[in-house]
């Protein structure tokens, strides 16, 4: 019976482990299986352990949790860093835990979970604090930013990433910048990533044949950032040695109080960015043997004087009296028995500090090791530089022809007038003001500028032809075969319709806004931009060129005004009435100045002065082309478009200077060639 009850207890233990073992068992799998990934909780507790340093952080001390957030990784830490950033991230301060809200209205807002994206409360806004990162933490936020977004969907976003990757660049960029160069669909901005890959191994790179080669691929960069990054390499330091050290990367040798010349290309580097050639003064050159120890420092008169002065006892230097110090030769003297004496430092003399300084050497190191390096960048840099002077010389020419079409624009009607009837119309250049102002005019009546420039063109033409007639029949035509008076007259008019532009429109300048798609500049590269207004003026003056030509070659006006303007008699004979051509000569080149004001408006102030500007350049451009000759109008337009640029360019600071030598150039050009480039026969010419 005894032996029944304990066999029985004995199985009832039994049961009892066996299901406390099955207990066990459950539960450790109910750990592996039922609890939530650690991801999912890692993160808001990474938030939480970081909360103050995240409300409260500086660019010197977020980055170690920018680190620890970053390597999280995930779409959660993209929107986290991008709310965080711009300042739509909050804290609750009861639970403290971060959120991003909701505003409902009613001072009350809705609180989303930054790791799942789901409302967990209903807040007031004073219960939560508004987390503001400065512009250094944004700036970190950004940099951090930047492998999330390099592999982002947006093309804007990639570009975006890339401008903040190039602001803050590290060698850790390198893997995320080739990684998204072979993804990169965009090939503008593969361009870019290859470029800024470049500049990182350029920085960063270790192996020196893989710099080497991504320095000879920016050969054909032009970029400023291009530059920016090679010269750097080129940099170097001065240093001074008994004897020239070995080993060293050498930039050049130095010879004080000399130009440095070198014959392994550094003096042409100098030139490339734009340093001026080394130079080391004497004195300069031996402070620096002082201060490498090679020679003895330098005693000052003031030193010297101060140690005589403390030399002296009793009135005395040793048997001298100090009274008789009173000149520099026994001031010299008396320190140089202090010298024998071993009482003072012995003084330099100008000899000496020369012979130090010849005996010597002095020399400039490159501050990159590797002469492979310093070579491809001087290469590169050589031509990057030739094909920026190239086009920089594009770029004044592109100058000259858009001042020359505008010297055209600006001449061609004075040509017409002078050249057929020898009138010196001093009122040109206010014609020119006026086209402008009807351009103006027109605009506030049309306001789309595409449709008001249209319409502006004609009607300018139309009121500065209308002018030209009436100014020609009331004043001109009874003033013909009298220059001087003529001159005169139409002087007076110009003040007068000054005045008259005055007291209708004022004395501040008008806009004359120019459409959109004249905004702007084709840019050919980083050197060489074309503005498109000058292009589209460029066009007009070849337009309007086409146009005289045709006028002139192919319509009866322009026989009968060829004719009057060779020989207005026989014209007369054949019966051609040269007053009414002299009258529609008039006022053809008057409207042209209107279409030409408009041109010129369109990027210059509008102004009654605004004629003024122009008219002496008008007068210079016919009287070197030629008297009323089409081609010589272009010929001397050119010439003083580029001869102006030209000088302008040479003294860049002085534009009245460029003025004043096209003046003198002309006065000698005439000298030589009284009739212009292109001499025509007629009136205008003395025939």
């Amino acid at each position: 019976m005894a032996t029944s009850r304990s066999l029985l207890m004995y199985l009832k233990c039994l049961k009892l482990s066996f299901l406390g073992c099955c207990m066990l068992i459950f539960s450790f799998l109910n750990t592996l299986v039922f609890v939530p990934s650690a991801g999912a909780q890692t993160f808001e507790n990474l938030l939480a352990k970081h909360a103050p340093l995240i409300q409260r952080s500086s660019s010197k001390t977020v980055a170690p949790v920018l680190g620890e957030i970053v390597e999280f990784g995930g779409p959660v830490v993209q929107k986290f860093l991008s709310r965080w950033r711009s300042k739509d991230l909050y804290f609750l301060m009861e639970s403290n835990q971060f959120a991003y809200t909701q505003d409902l209205g009613d001072d009350r807002i809705k609180l989303i979970n930054v790791e799942t994206g789901a409302a967990f409360a209903t807040v007031t806004k004073a219960s939560i604090k508004q987390i503001k990162p400065n512009s250094g933490v944004r700036a970190k936020i950004s940099a951090s930013l930047i492998p999330f977004l390099l592999a982002s969907a947006d093309p804007k976003e990639r570009a975006t990433s890339l401008d903040a990757l190039a602001r803050d660049f590290n060698e850790s960029h390198l893997a995320l910048l080739d990684a998204a160069i072979t993804t990169e669909t965009n090939a503008a901005l593969k361009r870019r990533l290859e470029r800024a890959y470049r500049f990182g191994l350029i920085g960063f790179g270790r192996d020196e044949d893989t710099v080497v080669a991504a320095i000879h691929e920016l050969e054909g960069d032009l970029s400023l950032e291009t530059r920016a990054v090679l010269n750097p390499l080129l940099a170097d330091k001065l240093y001074v040695a008994a004897t020239l050290p070995e080993g060293i990367n050498l930039a050049r040798r130095i010879i004080p109080g000399k130009t440095t010349k070198l014959t392994d290309g550094a003096a042409g580097r100098r030139s490339i960015i734009g340093g001026a050639p080394a130079e080391l003064s004497v004195g300069a050159a031996y402070n620096m043997l002082v201060d490498a120890a090679i020679s003895p420092a330098l005693v000052s008169i003031e030193a010297r004087n101060a140690a005589l002065a403390d030399a002296i006892k009793d009135g005395r230097i040793g048997v001298e009296k100090a009274a008789g110090l009173n000149n520099e030769t026994a001031r010299s003297a008396a320190y140089s028995r202090l010298v024998l004496n071993g009482s003072a430092t012995k003084m330099v003399d100008k000899e000496a500090i020369q012979q130090a300084v010849d005996e010597a050497v002095f020399y400039a190191v490159y501050d990159n090791p590797s002469k492979k390096i310093v070579t491809a960048a001087q290469t590169t840099l050589a031509s990057i530089e030739g094909q920026v002077n190239l086009y920089k010389a594009i770029d004044l020419l592109v100058d000259g022809l858009s001042l020359a079409s505008i010297c055209f624009l600006a001449a061609i009607g004075l040509a017409i007038t002078f050249g057929v009837m020898g009138v010196i119309n001093m009122a040109h250049g206010e014609f020119i003001m006026m086209g402008a102002y009807t351009g103006y005019v027109v605009q506030l009546f049309v306001p789309n500028y595409t449709l008001s420039l249209v319409v502006a063109l004609p009607a300018a033409f139309a009121v500065t032809f209308a002018a030209g007639v009436v100014l020609e029949r009331l004043v001109i035509r009874h003033l013909y075969k009298r220059p001087l008076e003529t001159l005169l007259a139409t002087f007076g008019i110009s003040i007068a319709l000054q005045q008259i532009a005055k007291n209708i429109f004022g004395t501040q300048a008008r806009p004359l806004t120019s459409p959109d798609w004249l905004d702007g500049a084709l840019a050919i590269n980083d050197v060489l931009a074309i503005s498109n207004i000058r292009i589209a003026i460029f066009v007009l003056g070849v337009v309007f060129l086409a146009l005289l030509i045709f006028v002139m070659k192919r319509t009866r006006f322009g026989l009968d005004t060829r004719a009057v303007t060779q020989n207005p008699a026989m014209a007369s004979s054949m019966g051609i009435n040269p007053d009414r051509i002299n009258m529609l000569t008039f006022g053809f080149g008057s409207g042209i100045a209107g279409i030409a004001g408009v041109a010129i408006g369109l990027f210059s102030k509008v102004t009654s002065e605004l004629g003024s500007d122009y008219i002496v350049q008008s007068f210079m451009t016919v009287v070197v082309g030629g008297v009323g000759n089409i081609w010589g109008t272009l010929a001397g337009a050119a010439l003083i478009g580029t001869l102006q640029k030209g000088i302008e360019w040479l003294n860049p600071s002085n534009t009245l200077a460029a003025q004043t030598y096209m003046i003198i150039f002309i006065i000698l050009f005439i000298q030589f060639r009284p009739r212009g480039i292109v001499a025509l026969k007629g009136r205008a010419a003395g025939d």
